[in-house]
């Protein structure tokens, strides 16, 4: 059997449990399901990143219901010293990066480089992640990259592929074309083998989300690891943007759904030179975030009560729990046999957590007669204002319609897991085709919670509309986002009043009928299994 490539997987956050504080949202989710999928498919895959002694902020509603950001330093007992230290100069200057190792949790090795250490005058580079911009942000990349690399060399991994999870991860790139030049390699035979060992996945699909940094700031910095202003332009363009240089510098890249490979190919399609983008679906460690009871009914259901009964009351085990969650949490008391919607992910204007709230007139005597209970959590990046003010939109909801509505602060894996068990519908209504992926809905299908969403993302390659879940807004798009919006709300309100809540309540054998198939359709395409497969035999392996 031809020996697997050995992998170094890149990524700035990784997530593999609630008190481990190293990740933000979506990116951390997927690359700490990937870490712990490869050590339990056996799959040669190492990660890189960076030990954050304040990980993301810790977001809490204030007495006015406005998110405020909070942050705390973390020391981990269990990360284990791996007695390496490696150096990158930036700005001049010489920073020790220390390696540690994490394995704590059933995940393949990931090694963590920080930089707080007394021999350090930077030793906040590592500090807040997305904390910074501009020069610090650029510092924390080099960390992230020049530093990964230098790290497998010290640690003695031999390495096959460089995986870019991000943008971040591109002054690896340079090192690597460095290492070549000092061993005599032209920039040009250099760039052209260091392209044959790196492979990258693009998520962001706005291209005001896609990271860029001025030349000259690159320069001074050191990122550029000995190549010339003209050389960087080449690889980059200028101002320099990451992505672009992600593109340029793989021999193939990809987008994390069909329609965002789609949505990616378009975005880029003016760039010369960059590699072909494919699509690779994430997918989820069902171990994590699926409950085996779920999965058990499901495999075992017929038409026979018993059958429909194992998976109702497994199904109201978790409701239950996430309902004393939410009690203990905020001391909202909400009612097992009303249906429930749960609503968590990053507060992102393009999301539209609070679309759900736009026509009063419908939404309220749902809200006031309880028909309908919406338990809403995410966080804001700490600099968006807008993303703010829509949480501070749905807590002042909560507070008018206080048995109604909830919303959980400080969003982290431990309510994201509480939420894709016990809900019943998994709402999800981003601005198509905004939504690069978006996970909780794969989280949600096979934990029996049946998705309604737009079709955005991961959900076209699985909605069965009427079987496993529901569509609204028929994969409509707009750039004039006020008749985008003023579109899928009526879709959003047609598929509620006439189809999710006539269901619930009045059909309970099609309900649970869509839960099985909601499993049943989702738990091996969208397990993490399939996508580990997939990079290999498309990417890696290529």
């Amino acid at each position: 059997m031809k020996k697997l490539p050995s992998v170094a997987y890149f990524c700035m956050e990784y997530a593999l449990d609630t008190e481990m504080r190293t990740y933000a949202g979506g990116l951390g989710i997927l690359a700490g399901d990937y870490l712990k999928g490869a050590k339990e498919y056996n799959y040669p895959i190492a990660g890189i990143g960076i030990n954050w002694k304040q990980g993301y902020s810790d977001q809490v509603i204030g007495a006015d219901n406005k998110p405020y950001d909070a942050y705390h330093n973390y020391k981990y007992d269990f990360l284990k010293d791996t007695g390496v230290k490696v150096t990158v100069k930036i700005r001049q200057r010489d920073v020790v990066c220390k390696v540690w190792l994490v394995d704590k949790y059933d995940n393949a090795p990931i090694y963590l480089l920080d930089t707080d250490l007394p021999e350090n005058e930077d030793a906040w580079i590592t500090g807040q992640l997305y904390g910074w911009f501009g020069e610090e942000r650029i510092a924390q990349e080099m960390v992230l990259g020049i530093g990964g690399v230098k790290a497998l060399r010290a640690l003695g991994i031999e390495t096959d592929i460089y995986h870019f999870n991000e943008g971040h991860a591109l002054f690896a790139g340079f090192e690597l074309i460095r290492e070549k030049m000092d061993r005599g390699l032209t920039f040009k035979d250099a760039l052209k083998k260091t392209k044959e060992e790196i492979v990258f996945t693009t998520h962001t699909p706005i291209i005001q989300g896609n990271e860029s940094h001025y030349i000259d700031r690159l320069m001074y910095m050191g990122a550029n690891c000995g190549l010339t202003i003209e050389q960087l332009i080449e690889i980059g363009g200028s101002p320099f943007n990451m992505t672009v240089g992600g593109l340029r510098l793989s021999k193939i890249s990809n987008g994390v759904a069909q329609l965002h490979k789609d949505t990616a190919n378009k975005m880029w399609k003016n760039v010369e030179g960059k590699s072909d983008i494919i699509g690779i679906t994430n997918a989820i460690h069902l171990k994590t975030w699926v409950d085996e009871r779920m999965l058990k009914a499901a495999e075992d259901f017929n038409i026979d009560e018993d059958s429909k009964n194992n998976i109702w009351n497994a199904h109201m085990f978790n409701k239950e729990a996430l309902i004393e969650f939410v009690y203990e949490r905020n001391g909202v008391k909400l009612d097992k046999d009303k249906l429930l919607i749960g609503f968590s992910r990053r507060a992102a204007p393009y999301k539209r957590s609070n679309l759900i709230f736009s026509d009063k007139e419908i939404i309220e005597p749902l809200l006031k007669a309880g028909k309908i209970q919406i338990v809403f959590s995410g966080k804001a990046h700490p600099l968006d204002d807008t993303g703010k003010e829509i949480v501070e939109n749905i807590v002042k909801m909560s507070k008018i319609y206080p048995n109604s509505v909830v919303f959980l602060e400080n969003y982290d894996m431990t309510i994201g897991k509480m939420l894709t068990r016990g809900s019943d519908i998994w709402l999800n209504n981003p601005r198509r085709p905004l939504e690069a992926s978006g996970t909780s809905g794969m989280k949600a299908a096979m934990n029996g919670v049946i998705n309604c969403s737009i079709l955005d993302g991961w959900w076209p390659e699985a909605c069965e509309d009427g079987v496993n879940g529901w569509q609204f807004g028929d994969g409509f798009e707009s750039e004039d986002f006020k008749e985008l919006d003023e579109h899928d709300k009526d879709a959003l309100y047609k598929v509620l009043l006439e189809k999710v809540i006539p269901t619930y309540y009045d059909n309970r054998e099609k309900w649970i009928n869509m839960m099985v198939a909601s499993i049943n359709s989702t738990k091996k395409y969208f397990s993490v299994e399939r996508m580990l497969k997939e990079y290999y035999e498309l990417m890696y392996q290529k």
